[in-house]
């Protein structure tokens, strides 16, 4: 498709004023609090695979309400008693699942430990399922995850899901495989937006890694993409005419653009100038909100929402290895 939105001039200087609740570190700080106290048993059994470099185990750890969520965790095949690594936390794509233990091998390969985050309630959309039920009742929603508590932060789906992410940090610290002062958060799309929000709410990483990041400039993305997911929003408030604001003040609790002002270490960005399901502004916006120097940006411009991909991984596997050598 043609390009749509702001010329590479004026995004590389789009930094919009997003709405910012006045409670929002006091809304996460109380979140998390009561999710650490809720519980923290984390469980890793080996699973059997045909795979012979790699090693893979089954994790399960307390999230949101202490509630059980799935996790892989792959490791390069090594002696017992060898030094802990450095290590990838990988968050999915909307409506994607854990999938198979054998699948997404790149980071073990690479030398890294590599924690796969199964999103809770999804991977029933696209490829292999998941296994992290969402045992929580909403309002009305529409047939996707956007709407599903929209009527108030406390209720939001991603409330849960951005506190399964931190939890998992949590988690993976406490692993002796793990070394708990190499730890980088990465995903792309839906798992872009996550990474922001782990990154945001946690300390001590050493890499954030979105790739073209969704959930990022809702007011903006919901008036300018008639696609998927955002659309959910729209198609929610065509209906429930009147509910613009109170919709809006819900999703500055979870912008990507507010996290990222948060984040405290290297960051690595992906943005595809042709995508239109998280259109470039609402990246840049994330982006250009990192007050940090040592911030990076890739650019692919006729690419549309699959932004890099492999080339990408590449990209981020030297900004890695750069950070953790």
């Amino acid at each position: 498709m043609p390009r749509f939105d702001l010329d590479p001039a004026a995004l590389r200087e789009y930094r919009p004023d997003v709405q910012e609740p006045d409670d929002f570190d006091d809304f996460w700080s109380q979140t998390l609090a009561e999710a650490r106290r809720a519980g923290s048993e984390v469980t890793i059994e080996p699973v059997p695979t045909v795979l012979t470099t790699v090693d893979v185990f089954d994790v399960t750890f307390s999230g949101f309400g202490g509630e059980p969520v799935k996790a892989w965790l792959h490791t390069p095949r090594r002696d017992a008693g060898a030094p802990p690594l450095a290590t990838v936390i990988e968050f999915n794509g909307y409506g994607g699942g854990r999938g198979l233990a054998t699948e997404r091998l790149g980071w073990a390969s690479a030398g890294y430990a590599h924690l796969f985050m199964d999103t809770r309630g999804q991977g029933s959309t696209w490829g292999a399922p998941g296994a992290t039920p969402d045992p929580h009742g909403t309002g009305p929603s529409t047939n996707g995850f956007m709407t599903r508590g929209i009527e108030a932060p406390a209720d939001y789906f991603y409330r849960r899901v951005f506190t399964d992410a931190v939890r998992l940090i949590d988690a993976a610290r406490t692993l002796p495989v793990v070394d708990p002062a190499r730890i980088a958060v990465t995903g792309g799309s839906q798992g872009g937006g996550i990474t922001l929000a782990a990154a945001g709410l946690s300390e001590g990483l050493v890499a954030v890694m979105p790739d073209v990041p969704f959930l990022c400039h809702f007011e903006r993305a919901i008036g300018l993409t008639d696609r998927e997911p955002y659309h959910e929003v729209v198609r929610y408030l065509s209906v429930h005419r009147g509910a613009t604001r109170r919709v809006l003040e819900t999703l500055s609790y979870f912008d990507g653009v507010n996290f990222a002002r948060r984040v405290s270490a290297p960051a690595l960005f992906s943005v595809g100038l042709l995508d239109p399901v998280c259109p470039p502004s609402t990246v840049y916006a994330a982006y250009n909100h990192i007050d940090r120097g040592d911030k990076q940006i890739r650019v692919y411009d006729f690419n549309e929402h699959e932004g890099g991909q492999a080339f990408q991984w590449e990209e981020q596997a030297r900004f890695l290895g750069a950070l953790t050598d």
